[in-house]
């Protein structure tokens, strides 16, 4: 031991001598190699702390390939327990000295090796957080939630996904993928992930996450009806987008299938608004050239419109039975009134105005 090493160590003891309360001690990879070079760990002389107050947090490194002696020296040169020996000879004794896990952990001082044994076990609490991805969503408004979640930059999603670095099997993405190609292929959920993952593994998570539920479902009407996964996925979106009360997600979707089947436009305003890139309705323009203007062009819009959950996409594998074309907003709770007429409509619009419900 270097008597700079020494010294520091002595100063530290006086001062916990004479009534320091509160101590946080760190013994690094740096200190593990002061005690094998000097004289502890050396000649198998024990390292004892008898002067450091119990109860004060301490944080500990154990480095990778450390020995059950090695260990020990850590944990009783920052006050976790009262001898190195002792510990060496409980983990034998247990034949776990091959078990204790590398990495940094949050103890306290005077626990004893009792109570640090089970920790060393079960190895460090990783640094994770939680993040709540909701239904709805565009690509672009998941990165943002991700991006502050995870501390990480925007733009490293947006390159993740860009360049290649997540993968999806339902669909073939074209050679010069947008964000837009990735609409609705990611599920919106509540997940947890470590605070080093990289974005292409977060994303992944979610790309994964979209499959599982996608292959959960049983697409079988649809497909008799001429479309693929996909485009119900799109269709999942709409319902996503236009539906508040849950109990009408069915019926929303028997109005997409049922104008699909006769060729009319659906003329659904939130995929206007996707198209202008924008939510807010006062920006709305059906006259818009956007493939998203489902005002001006029949058919599905090329891509989803946002993230739908696993409700819609089961609305849009089985839609209601019904003969609706059209609703309209009818409640303050978002309730919709359908009809099966154009007239039926138009009434359904002039009372959900004299109600205030609409402009």
């Amino acid at each position: 031991m270097s008597p700079t090493s020494f010294l520091s160590s002595r100063w530290l003891r006086v001062l916990l001598g004479v009534g320091v309360t509160a101590l946080v001690v760190v013994v690094t990879a740096q200190g593990l190699a002061r005690v094998i070079g000097g004289a502890v760990g050396d000649d198998g002389e024990d390292t004892e702390n008898v002067s450091i107050a119990p109860n004060l947090d301490v944080e500990i490194a154990v480095p990778p390939g450390a020995s059950a002696r090695q260990i020990g020296n850590i944990l009783a040169e920052a006050g976790v327990i009262d001898s190195a020996n002792e510990f060496e000879l409980e983990v034998r004794d247990q034949g776990i000295a091959n078990q204790l896990r590398a990495g940094t952990y949050q103890l306290v001082t005077g626990m004893g090796i009792d109570a640090v044994i089970p920790v060393l076990l079960r190895g460090p609490v990783a640094d994770a957080y939680r993040v709540t991805i909701p239904e709805g969503l565009r690509v672009s408004e998941i990165i943002a939630i991700l991006a502050t979640a995870s501390g990480q930059e925007a733009e490293d999603f947006e390159t993740a996904l860009l360049e290649g670095e997540v993968a999806t099997e339902l669909r073939v993405m074209p050679e010069q993928t947008t964000l837009s190609d990735w609409e609705g292929l990611l599920f919106p959920d509540t997940y947890e992930f470590l605070r080093d993952s990289p974005a292409s593994e977060i994303l992944q998570v979610l790309s994964d996450t979209m499959q599982e539920r996608v292959g959960g479902v049983d697409w079988t009407a649809i497909t008799e009806a001429g479309f693929d996964s996909y485009q119900g996925i799109i269709i999942a979106s709409l319902i996503e987008a236009e539906v508040r009360v849950a109990d009408e997600r069915a019926l929303v979707s028997s109005v997409i299938f049922n104008r699909l089947a006769e060729g009319m436009a659906l003329q659904i305003d939130a995929s206007v608004l996707y198209g202008l890139n924008t939510r807010d309705p006062a920006l709305f323009d059906n006259e818009s050239e956007s493939l998203y203007n489902l005002y001006k062009y029949a058919g599905l819009p090329p891509t989803p419109i946002g993230a739908p959950g696993r409700a819609s996409l089961a609305a849009a594998a089985a839609p209601a039975v019904s003969d609706f074309f059209f609703y309209v907003l009818s409640t303050a709770e978002g309730g919709h009134a359908f009809a099966e007429t154009f007239d039926e409509h138009l009434a359904n619009i002039e009372r959900s105005r004299a109600a205030g419900i609409i402009p």
